[in-house]
């Protein structure tokens, strides 16, 4: 089971996208309504979701079966740097996604309005 889950395209990008689509959402609970908030919301969710989808990703190497002791075996900067360029790379999944997932931010505004 956990092959058909982790080997495939499906499951990973569905849980980017959902990541992608939830994350300004949540930040938008903590950040005021405004054009500068919006604008801070994309940047902020653009570095969360690279470092989600690294973790994501560091969780799927655990889950396929790789040993925790092999990963930290190269070192912290070494993992940190190849899985936060995982994270980016898949920025190809999860970017178009948040973009709308921001911009639908404005309809739900009271006190400003876009």
């Amino acid at each position: 089971m956990a092959e058909v889950l982790s080997d495939g395209l499906i499951l990973p990008a569905l849980v980017l996208a959902t990541m992608a689509f939830f994350v300004p959402r949540l930040l938008a609970l903590a950040l005021p309504e405004g054009v500068a908030p919006l604008l801070a919301n994309a940047f902020l969710s653009t570095v969360f979701l690279i470092v989600l989808s690294g973790i994501f990703f560091w969780c799927l190497y655990i889950w396929q079966g790789l040993q925790v002791a092999q990963l930290t075996n190269q070192g912290v900067a070494v993992n940190v740097v190849y899985f936060g360029q995982l994270g980016l790379i898949s920025a190809i999944i999860w970017a178009p996604i948040m973009i709308l997932s921001v911009a639908g931010l404005p309809r739900k505004w009271v006190h400003r309005t876009w």
